[in-house]
């Protein structure tokens, strides 16, 4: 039997779980990973934390080196970029990044696991030194870098999202002055309103100016940024971080029809099968199969490219394993505050056309008289009738993530909110009271008079 030959575009979360899979079920398999950075398998969500100085060791965040992916029997290729796939050759071209030489490889099948580069605005002054992005491993030890600069002391971030909010708090911690630019009027908009608002309080009570309601235009300055100019006011800056979003990397793939999501992104199927014959993908260059959403959905999150990249590994061996789908679950701490989120927030429930219910309770992290206890703010997106649970969001400063995740499970299982009121969860007064947050949260919703 001929030895099957894969290659990978992309070594990070999705490509290397990926070909992980692929090679532990068939041994035998000639992998080849063509990876455009310097570094493979690696955490980058925890980069705003390494730049904080929160841990100051960056190999932590490495899963597993190239030298250990070799003695699998898995080829890396660093530093180089996939430029063109082509199908019908079941051929792709390669550019080696330190020599510029351009060559090519075959496969039986192929990976893509490209990912999504940080997307940089086209207005003026965006050459300028000291402005960067923060998405691979690569960007933020240059970063950690360049900010250790003692010159450099307010810094503007451009964005409001995941990214910016974390980062906020990093440059809090090692002692610069922050401004964080978002166009519209609250940060964080995955999250409904009562949970961002909270998120920029938060910001502002550590010392970050938010800047809502302005668009930025330009940055100016001499050869170094100096300036943020927007549709409002200009601000004197040392240093611009723009954290505006992502965009999914299918360069190589241009020319060829293949069904796409509306930023572009590779539409896969459950088995995580592109349009395109003998070519899988995920991560943050796919759009996924969405749990609630009669629709694919583009979520960019480490969560579901390890999933994904997994699921296709096994199937790129024969296999047919469907990944169930996403729903978009995702946490984050700002200062003192953590944020968690499942499902369906208020405005996507609506734009869906669901006939649905909210319910927002505070309810204790633990039992009120044990030391630390604090509130937690809960909300739950249901259906009116059913009571089938859409979404939830939870805030607080303890145990507001994994009340979280015990809605995401519930959803997953198609739970109404009479039956996770009613489920049997842990007590002891450290962790929680006699009736947990969750359950007094979906009792509530429970008691608003749907149909069961």
């Amino acid at each position: 039997m001929p030895v099957m030959k894969v290659i990978v575009i992309g070594g990070v979360a999705a490509g290397m779980s990926a070909a992980s899979k692929l090679k532990r079920l068939i041994e035998q398999a000639e992998i080849t990973v063509y990876e455009k950075g310097g570094y493979l398998s690696y955490g980058a969500c925890g980069l705003p934390y390494y730049i904080a100085d929160y841990f100051d060791d960056d190999t932590k965040m490495i899963a597993r080196t190239k030298e250990d992916f070799e003695a699998m029997g898995i080829s890396c290729r660093l530093h180089h970029e996939v430029i063109k796939v082509i199908p019908d050759q079941k051929q792709v071209l390669i550019k080696d990044l330190t020599t510029g030489e351009i060559f090519s490889d075959f496969y039986d099948k192929l990976m893509v696991a490209s990912g999504a580069p940080a997307i940089v605005p086209t207005f003026e002054g965006t050459e300028l030194e000291n402005i960067a992005t923060l998405k691979t491993l690569d960007d933020g030890l240059r970063l950690k870098a360049l900010l250790a600069k003692e010159n450099i002391k307010k810094v503007a971030i451009v964005g409001g999202g995941y990214i910016g909010v974390e980062m906020s708090e990093a440059l809090r911690a090692i002692g610069k002055e922050t401004y964080v630019f978002q166009s519209g009027d609250r940060v964080l908009k995955p999250f409904d309103r009562e949970f961002s608002e909270m998120a920029g309080k938060e910001m502002e009570k550590n010392g970050v100016k938010l800047i809502l309601g302005e668009r930025v235009k330009a940055f100016t300055g001499h050869k170094t940024v100096n300036k943020v100019i927007t549709d409002k006011s200009e601000y004197a800056v040392d240093f611009v971080l723009v954290a505006i979003g992502v965009r999914p990397d299918l360069s190589f793939l241009e020319g060829l029809d293949y069904e796409k999501a509306e930023n572009g992104a590779i539409i896969v199927d459950s088995e995580m099968r592109t349009s395109i014959e003998d070519v899988y993908a995920a991560g943050d260059c796919a759009a996924i199969k969405h749990m609630i959403k009669d629709k694919h959905a583009y979520i960019a999150l480490g969560t579901t490219a390890n999933k994904g990249g997994r699921v296709a590994g096994e199937n790129i061996a024969g296999g047919h394993v469907e990944y169930v789908g996403t729903l978009g679950s995702a946490a984050i701490k700002v200062f003192d505050l953590e944020l968690a989120r499942t499902g369906l927030g208020e405005a996507e429930a609506l734009e869906a056309g669901l006939d649905y219910k909210t319910v927002v309770v505070k309810a204790p992290s633990s039992a009120n008289y044990y030391p630390g206890a604090s509130p937690l703010l809960i909300k739950v997106i249901y259906e009116n009738r059913s009571g089938r649970i859409l979404g939830a969001q939870a805030a607080g400063t303890k145990g507001a993530v994994h009340r979280v995740d015990m809605f995401a499970i519930a959803i997953q299982a198609n739970m109404t909110t009479g039956e996770l009121g009613n489920a049997d969860l842990c007590y002891a007064p450290p962790f929680a009271s006699v009736w947990d947050a969750v359950n007094i949260a979906s009792n509530a919703a429970k008691s608003t008079g749907f149909l069961g």
